[in-house]
């Protein structure tokens, strides 16, 4: 073999690995895209806090990290994100659930199953004349839910909300991405 002819087979030899490196590259940032895509379908998403109904546990414009709802039971005190009612998405806290009797009494007490829950992340205090629940049950399927900040929330207690489908429910919040001085688990 010829010089000429040596260094032909090396620039074929080179152009071939280049291309094999390129189709490698493309492979993986496609693998690693649809990675991420079917991560945030179906396992995690970010959603952003719009309103006040949750003071001082969140605030308005606080970016949190769901864990999707595949596979989600939820449970008394998770704070959850549902989409159905309005056009933004609700941000709540489960306060009872199927089959158990949720009640809010003229002195502002929520009782669920006859008891009295306790509840330190409330801000804002429950008017009894707007806010009065007679005793009801959770129907099967359905969650009652309630904003932290009492005062100014819509929630289970508004008549166009009322129970909410476990459907419904888009999540749950699990930790908080922004602001940055109060990121981590909620």
């Amino acid at each position: 073999m010829d010089r000429v002819t040596q260094t032909e087979e090396k620039k074929k030899a080179e152009a071939t690995r280049r291309i094999s490196d390129i189709y490698d590259w493309a492979g993986t940032a496609i693998f690693a895209l649809i990675f991420i895509v079917i991560v945030f379908t179906f396992l995690f998403r970010i959603v952003g806090v719009d309103g006040d109904s949750m003071n001082h546990t969140l605030q308005n414009g606080d970016r949190l990290v769901l864990t999707g709802s595949f596979g989600y039971t939820p449970e008394q005190g998770d704070i959850v994100v549902i989409n159905r009612y309005t056009q933004q998405p609700l941000i709540k806290r489960v306060i009872a659930l199927e089959g158990q009797k949720i009640e809010i009494t003229m002195d502002g007490r929520v009782l669920v199953d006859d008891e009295e829950i306790d509840e330190p992340y409330v801000k804002g205090g429950l008017t009894p004349q707007r806010d009065l629940i007679q005793a009801q049950v959770v129907p099967e399927g359905y969650v009652f839910v309630m904003g932290d900040n009492r005062s100014n929330s819509h929630d289970s207690r508004s008549q166009d909300i009322g129970f909410i489908s476990v459907e419904d429910i888009v999540g749950k919040a699990v930790f908080r991405l922004w602001p940055f001085d109060k990121i981590g688990g909620l």
